[in-house]
């Protein structure tokens, strides 16, 4: 329990959020300097992470900092570690959140979003930044948290670590069978890892504080097309999909004590998609 016996209280605690300047990266960083922790955005764009970071700590009044590293580099992620450290004299949280964002194409002579036709190099890249990148920030991280008192990694897996895409919302009229768009197959093979990434470094841990858990929320409105949106929604028992800030709350909830007796878990945040 916290000092203030605010269990979702995160004062002070310094959490490494991967992908920290993207759309839900932005997002999980907003949540912890709310609860009055001290997010450090990693993202392959400095000048993004680094605004990001300036606005949270204006609008928050937490030390946030932007910082650019390949996740896929364990020596960069080790000097990242170093720095953090000797900057704020602790490390409380890891939230892996970086991936690819495989597109669906159409329109060519060949979509590449098909399994059929689908390149080994985007295979390899997708699965070396959201799967093998998760793996070397928890292995750095995690070992230093494991180390040093304990702390808590939340991966960001998908609803779609628990159901297949429905390829059929994706659907474009007038596009022969073997053109249409569809969700690359990475995408299910990274999130789905995720998961079992998070068991077993719960229980590798366990005896170390260490907490880890995945969420698992669903698709975000973004301004997608609206015959997309509607196909989507469909599918989902709330009847909409969710807002950008939705998650701010269950993160929270899996970073601070709040979910002291709770590890190895997958909270799903789907608005009832996995559940139809």
């Amino acid at each position: 329990m916290t000092e203030t016996g605010n269990p979702f209280d995160l004062t002070g605690r310094v959490a490494v959020i991967t992908g920290g300047a993207g759309l839900l990266g932005e997002q999980h960083a907003r949540a912890i300097a709310k609860a009055g922790g001290i997010p450090v955005l990693v993202d392959i764009h400095q000048q993004r992470a680094s605004e990001r970071a300036e606005e949270l700590s204006r609008e928050y009044g937490v030390a946030a900092i932007g910082c650019a590293v390949d996740i896929t580099k364990q020596d960069k992620l080790e000097a990242l570690c170093d720095e953090i450290v000797a900057r704020f004299g602790r490390l409380d949280i890891l939230i892996n959140n970086a991936a690819n964002n495989p597109k669906m194409e159409t329109g060519s002579e060949v979509n590449f979003s098909r399994l059929e036709n689908f390149p080994l190099a985007q295979w390899e890249a997708d699965i070396a930044v959201g799967l093998t990148g998760a793996f070397l920030c928890s292995k750095v991280f995690g070992n230093y948290m494991a180390s040093h008192g304990g702390g808590v990694i939340v991966n960001v897996a998908s609803d779609l670590a628990l159901v297949a895409p429905d390829q059929r919302i994706y659907r474009q009229p007038g596009v022969p069978v073997d053109l249409q768009p569809v969700k690359p197959v990475t995408y299910s093979v990274v999130k789905s890892g995720l998961v079992g990434l998070t068991r077993y470094l719960a229980t590798y841990w366990a005896a170390n504080k260490v907490r880890v858990n995945a969420i698992s929320p669903g698709g975000v409105f973004n301004s997608q097309p609206e015959d997309f949106v509607e196909r989507l929604t469909n599918l989902i028992p709330l009847g909409r999909m969710a807002a950008i800030n939705e998650y701010q709350g269950a993160i929270v909830f899996l970073c601070s004590d709040a979910s002291s007796y709770m590890t190895g878990t997958n909270l799903v945040v789907d608005g009832g998609r996995s559940c139809w």
